[in-house]
């Protein structure tokens, strides 16, 4: 989806507040979180907004499907170990502390399997005691066919509108994106795409977060109104080399 949009991408998300969001990640880290080290791995870091603000106090990788994207972000970010592969069947060569997956990514997986995977290749790649930060698509019940959504930035020499539909098929959402980009001296261009998504409920993506070994809950407050937050902790290991669940603070 990143590939006709990845250049204008940081101009229509211009207000997002990233480093707002960057602390109210590191304060649910910490809140719930219990291995003690500095190390976080973004999936689906985008064009590295949030590693940005990260990388102050975490050693930062990130990782993402999309080479436009990822080609921006290594120019924002020198030195910041970007990776480009699926987050499901990614293989690094060391764990996290934290790893984080946002802006409802899984939402473009697609089907409950490969929710399982990637859920498991997370805690695959958590140190015990780490902790898996997700944001999940719409649920269900809260989807909405029908809507439509303008979304409109200005800049100094670019102009981005979205215009988006929504539509659904059983378990699949579909949004209808239009996009018109006014560029300075250069005119207008138009490019469409559709985007689905998986619809999931809460206590399901629960459920297969529990099966991938992290125990897991739901909190309300979000980055992106009304989607909230996954949250899985990888166990602890004892000295007789058994994973004992982490209980959630709070």
């Amino acid at each position: 989806m990143f590939h006709r949009l990845a250049p204008y991408y940081d101009d229509l998300v211009g207000a997002k507040d990233y480093g707002y969001e960057s602390r109210a990640l590191e304060s649910l880290a910490r809140q719930h979180g219990r291995s003690r080290g500095r190390t976080w791995l973004d999936v689906g870091c985008g064009t590295g907004r949030h590693l940005r603000f990260l990388r102050r106090r975490y050693a930062v990788t990130g990782l993402d499907a999309s080479r436009e994207v990822l080609r921006i972000a290594r120019r924002r970010l020198p030195g910041v170990r970007l990776v480009l592969a699926d987050m499901r069947n990614f293989r690094l060569d060391e764990t996290f502390d934290v790893v984080s997956c946002l802006f409802s990514a899984i939402g473009h997986l697609r089907s409950e399997r490969d929710l399982a995977v990637t859920f498991a290749n997370f805690a695959r790649h958590l140190t015990p005691g780490g902790v898996a930060l997700v944001e999940p698509w719409i649920d269900p019940a809260d989807f909405r066919p029908g809507y439509v959504h303008l979304l409109t930035r200005q800049g100094p020499s670019v102009t981005v509108a979205r215009m988006a539909y929504s539509s659904r098929e059983g378990k699949r959402s579909a949004v209808h994106y239009h996009y018109l980009i006014g560029k300075t001296g250069h005119g207008l261009e138009h490019f469409e795409e559709v985007v689905t998504g998986l619809l999931v409920s809460r206590g399901r993506l629960l459920e297969l977060m529990e099966r991938a070994g992290l125990t897991a809950r739901f909190l309300k407050e979000s980055l992106t109104p009304g989607r909230g937050l996954l949250v899985g902790v990888k166990g602890t290991t004892s000295s007789g080399g058994r994973n004992v669940p982490v209980s959630p603070k709070g």
